[in-house]
């Protein structure tokens, strides 16, 4: 299998995370943004990432967006699953991980840019870096105003995943979507202090997680 991503998108650090835990082989192929569109258009009709090709007779060509690939993923080696079993779990685990993907991902991609490009720049003050920290900005509307409904948006997120203090998963007894999502989906505030302070259990919890999926600690989160 061949995934198609942004090597620093938590987008695609969801699907990674999926890949790994149940042990499925792929590789990467890191795109370009802005030149991505040329290779992704063709496969899905899209121009958003990640993509995976699983490259094998008889499966799709592409399947392209982090929810559809925690579906397809689940048909085709179910075992170790990722969805629970029981109706009402499966329904509470879909939707915190559509929360967190089309909500609470995006609230993280704005406080962290802003951070990226005030107190943070120090992480990488060269002028590409630079560069495309504004491009995004720019790309994605991040203005004070925003960014200030993004950090509420966590703050409530994080309320809500506290269940994590006491309880391993955030659904059942088992790993799931919602677990994944939320790991993958929080990652890059692992670079910025007050949360890294704030809430020391949500990065525990990571950590743990890309344990359990053999996937690289995100930034922040590596060992010195």
């Amino acid at each position: 299998m061949l995934l198609l991503q942004f090597s620093t998108s938590h987008y695609c650090r969801k699907a990674r995370l999926a890949l790994g835990y149940k042990r499925i082989p792929y590789q990467v192929e890191n795109l370009t943004p802005g030149i991505h569109i040329l290779k992704l258009k063709p496969l899905t009709g899209l121009t958003t990432i990640p993509v995976l090709l699983p490259q094998k007779t008889g499966e799709p060509q592409a399947v392209a967006d982090s929810t559809r690939i925690f579906k397809y993923l689940e048909i085709y080696q179910p075992d170790p699953p990722i969805i629970p079993t029981d109706t009402t779990q499966q329904t509470q685990a879909w939707l915190l991980e559509d929360w967190l993907d089309e909500s609470i991902g995006t609230a993280t991609r704005f406080v962290y840019y802003h951070f990226r490009a005030g107190e943070g720049k120090s992480i990488d003050p060269s002028l590409f870096s630079q560069l495309v920290i504004n491009i995004v900005r720019r790309q994605y509307g991040i203005t004070p105003a925003t960014v200030e409904l993004a950090s509420q948006r966590l703050e409530t997120a994080m309320d809500v995943l506290s269940y994590w203090q006491t309880q391993p998963y955030l659904v059942g007894d088992r790993l799931s979507v919602a677990d994944i999502a939320a790991a993958a989906l929080l990652s890059p505030l692992a670079l910025i202090p007050h949360y890294r302070h704030t809430y020391p259990w949500l990065f525990e919890r990571i950590v743990t997680i890309h344990s359990s999926c053999g996937e690289t600690l995100p930034p922040g989160l590596s060992p010195r």
